[in-house]
């Protein structure tokens, strides 16, 4: 997802796809280790989304628009 993206959707449509994100992180996480899946790559586009919805996040509270 891009910031451009982000920057369109609200604080609270930005916690869903907060709370979202976190889940799929933490599913990937465990099929990882339990050598279920091989993609990496998706676990890599997915830790790097929730870092963008909380730089989003943050961004509203220093300067809400």
């Amino acid at each position: 997802m891009r910031i451009t993206e982000l920057r369109k959707k609200t604080n609270s449509e930005l916690g869903a796809l907060l709370r979202a994100r976190t889940l799929r992180r933490e599913e990937l996480v465990m099929l990882l280790r339990q050598k279920k899946t091989k993609n990496v790559k998706e676990l890599r586009g997915v830790k790097r989304d929730v870092a963008r919805i909380h730089t989003r996040i943050n961004e509203l509270r220093i300067k809400p628009e």
